[in-house]
């Protein structure tokens, strides 16, 4: 899955690909470099970031999805509110994928539901604003994957297939570094609960605890593509990077390695 922030804030790549041409460019680049799914949004969600409303996120992401999904490519919309969700749908987006996992607009589970629409629900403990307030977990693992068959739950009463239901252990929301990398030690108590998982790492600031705090943008990259081959490992269904090439080369290698075994 291939990033595309149209935002001017996001964490790593805030205002590169932020009007209209650049994203839809960028998007394109991302899919012949070998990304299977483009996920667009117009809001950050990084540490500290605050909401923008649905008039100014749809204004931001929607002529990019729109293009993007009449080239043909499968688009995710990075999005927790409904009404985006809505839009977003109407215009050939096949995945919502919400942060929060219904939490903060509950309304996306029904807008959801109504359509083909896959539904990605990531775990969430509280608004990007504030997020860390909550980092506090005794057994990691277990407590996120009882957080999100909570979330599933409610995405199957309103309706939505559970074929339809892609899971997200939240990497970099409601947890500290140290947190981070105990979710991917654990996350087989996400992979357990039988539906697919995707992975979220890419650039974030926990690998600075593996990298030193000095590490630049394309050393990211690199101790992303670990990640994302240490995933498949672990029973990921993908991974959600901002760097499509260095993941397709270090899952090429793991395919090499492996063989025909």
């Amino acid at each position: 899955m291939g990033v595309v922030n149209v935002t001017p804030d996001s964490f790593s790549d805030g205002g590169e690909f932020f009007t209209r041409d650049t994203a839809i460019e960028h998007g394109r680049d991302l899919m012949a470099l070998g990304a299977t799914i483009l996920d667009v949004g117009g809001e950050s969600t990084r540490p500290g970031s605050q909401p923008v409303g649905a008039e100014e996120e749809l204004r931001r992401a929607l002529p990019a999805i729109t293009q993007l999904a009449a080239d043909g490519y499968r688009i995710s919309v990075d999005t927790y509110r409904a009404a985006v969700a809505a839009r977003a749908i109407d215009e050939g987006a096949t995945i919502i994928n919400d942060v929060s996992g219904g939490l903060a607009d509950p309304e996306i589970l029904r807008v959801t539901a109504a359509s083909d629409a896959e539904f990605l629900i990531g775990h969430w403990r509280g608004p990007s604003a504030d997020m860390y307030a909550k980092a506090t977990y005794e057994h990691i693992g277990t407590e996120v994957a009882a957080e999100l068959s909570r979330r599933v739950d409610q995405a199957l009463a309103a309706g939505i297939d559970a074929s339809r239901i892609i899971l997200d252990p939240g990497i970099g929301f409601a947890k500290s570094g140290e947190q981070n990398w105990a979710m991917l030690r654990e996350i087989e108590a996400v992979t357990a609960l039988g539906f697919r998982v995707l992975i979220g790492t890419s650039r974030k600031r926990f690998l600075e605890q593996a990298l030193g705090s000095d590490a630049s943008r394309d050393r990211r990259d690199l101790a992303t593509a670990v990640t994302s081959v240490l995933a498949q490992r672990a029973g990921a269904w993908g991974v959600r990077v901002h760097d499509v090439t260095a993941t397709r080369d270090a899952l090429a290698v793991l395919d090499a390695w492996d063989g025909d075994r």
